[in-house]
């Protein structure tokens, strides 16, 4: 019983101790929000409760916000940024419609003329072709350069090389005319294109046309073989669909 109630004055006496170790810091630091010692509270870890800032500490000044203060709650936050994801996404689908590589076609229209030159040993032709070349895109195409190449029996009889072609509007097609000189050295075709006792002198001869156009930062190639049947005995002024 004696051990127990020494035991017993001891915690008090340690409790008491506390408390009053407790008191003396408090009225060093008066409460958060008061300029007295005797309000309930928490020590303003600024002022410590004096209302006065030090000279030299206002970078150290704390701002205290009410959890339910409606600024830090906005409205209809979700509304504006599902809003600008949409607005964001489709801006992102109309450049990618509008600036989405489409095809440039390259098409042959037909035989606008042949004009036949006899030689002792060769026969000259000038032939003048058509072409169309149609853009789909939303976008000018600038044709860099058109080659154009004449094969007959797999020989090369003619190239034309065009390199002061206008740029192609956006979605429009145009037409170019394009004249080739060919020269016939074979001599079983130069005795068939003289012959006086053949009425139809038809060569059926091998197009091959390249065209390397540029448009949106970057440069294609494209390459179209066709064919088309010429008359090499006379001149021929007629325009004829091509083959």
């Amino acid at each position: 019983m004696v051990t127990i109630g020494r035991s017993g004055e001891i915690g008090e006496g340690r409790d008491l101790t506390e408390g009053m170790e407790k008191v003396r810091t408090l009225r060093q630091f008066p409460l958060y929000g008061s300029r007295n010692e005797h309000s309930a509270g928490d020590t303003c870890p600024t002022c410590h409760g004096t209302g006065k800032l030090p000279r030299g500490h206002e970078d150290q000044l704390v701002a205290v916000i009410l959890c339910n203060d409606v600024r830090l709650k906005p409205r209809r936050t979700k509304l504006y940024v599902c809003a600008s994801m949409a607005a964001c996404l489709f801006i992102c689908c109309l450049i990618l419609f509008f600036l989405f590589p489409r095809s440039v076609t390259l098409t042959p229209a037909s035989v606008l003329s042949v004009m036949v030159y006899f030689t002792p040993t060769t026969v000259e032709m000038k032939v003048t072709n058509l072409i169309n070349i149609s853009n789909e895109n939303f976008v000018p195409v600038q044709i860099v350069e058109f080659d154009i190449q004449w094969l007959m029996l797999h020989v090369v009889e003619g190239k034309t090389k065009i390199t002061n072609m206008t740029a192609i509007r956006s979605r429009s097609q145009k037409s170019y005319t394009i004249q080739s000189d060919l020269t016939i050295t074979d001599p079983g075709l130069n005795i068939y294109c003289k012959s006086s006792s053949i009425k139809i002198h038809t060569l059926y001869v091998e197009l091959q046309m390249t065209m390397n156009i540029s448009y949106l930062s970057h440069t294609e190639q494209l390459s179209l073989d066709t064919y088309e049947f010429i008359d090499c005995g006379a001149n021929s002024t007629v325009p004829h669909p091509v083959w």
